[in-house]
């Protein structure tokens, strides 16, 4: 492999199991210039494991905005750099977006190499419905503010997703219960590819005691994936005949006019039936372009 000088590369790292680590990833590692790594201390043991000696710089929250220009001007000299985080793949609820988005500004390529990310690899054993999915990274750390965010959450249809830290793996657990409902199922993925893996399915209420009970599940980095409400049958027979009103309007009108004779009609919000036209007019079209 021959990588591209002046280059960003972002780069997935194995969760914990250094077996998940690809072949382009050791390759992209080695031919870099410098390493830009979340824990330089931490990446280094995997370098070492992979008997890499690319020089590394410590590229975290705390110093991104200053070590972003730095790493331009380190492109702008023709040398190749590979972002890193602790694990998994960067910029997922871990710092690079400051990097990249100045990389691109700049008009520098910013290449992808894939590979691991633990909201993926839980969602995919999870057994909760992952079509579509809301992905929050890490609620906020005090119980009001995480209250109110889950609040918001409430009424969402589609699989929830969080990270979580062992420190506050119960108490975010409890909210979970008390705003969501103690019977939504959820999931629980713990220690993903390493050693004491765990993926507990149950209740919100069922997983909270049980976590509580056993303090080997409270250590470790946990994906929390939640199913998304389910709605009643009078809200789904609801929701077909707005589609079928919106539908008929919106072939004899503008998008604007038939929300508010929608709104008119139906009592209906129009923020609601906005976003329903909308989804609606992105199917008709996707439809007129499959027939071409």
């Amino acid at each position: 492999m021959s990588i591209t000088k002046g280059s960003l590369y972002i780069v997935a790292t194995p969760l914990g199991n250094l077996g998940d680590i690809t072949r382009r990833a050791v390759a992209t590692l080695a031919e870099a210039d410098v390493i830009a790594a979340e824990d330089t201390r931490r990446s280094q043991r995997l370098l070492q494991h992979l008997g890499i000696s690319t020089p590394c710089m410590a590229l975290h929250e705390h110093n991104e905005r200053r070590m972003a220009p730095r790493i331009v001007d380190r492109l702008e000299a023709g040398q190749a750099v590979a972002l890193i985080s602790d694990a998994g793949t960067p910029l997922i609820s871990d710092p690079g977006f400051e990097l990249v988005r100045l990389v691109r500004e700049c008009g520098f390529p910013v290449i992808p190499v894939p590979g691991p990310s633990a909201v993926i690899a839980a969602l995919s054993v999870a057994g909760l419905a992952c079509t579509r999915f809301v992905f929050e990274g890490f609620l906020p750390p005090r119980a009001a503010a995480r209250q109110r965010r889950l609040a918001a959450l409430r009424m969402e249809c589609r699989t929830l997703v969080f990270y979580e830290a062992p420190h506050r793996i119960q108490a975010t657990l409890a909210d979970l219960e008390r705003v969501l409902g103690a019977q939504r199922v959820a999931v629980l993925a713990r220690e993903l590819t390493k050693t004491f893996e765990t993926v507990h399915r149950d209740t919100l209420a069922a997983l909270r005691l049980w976590v509580a009970e056993d303090t080997n599940q409270q250590r470790g980095e946990f994906v929390i994936m939640v199913a998304g409400r389910m709605q009643s049958k009078e809200e789904a027979e609801t929701s077909i005949a707005l589609e079928h009103l919106l539908t008929v309007l919106l072939a004899a009108h503008s998008l604007k006019q038939a929300v508010s004779l929608a709104a008119a009609i139906s009592g209906v919000g129009r923020n609601r039936l906005y976003a329903l036209a909308v989804k609606l007019n992105e199917k008709a079209l996707d439809r007129d372009l499959e027939k071409r």
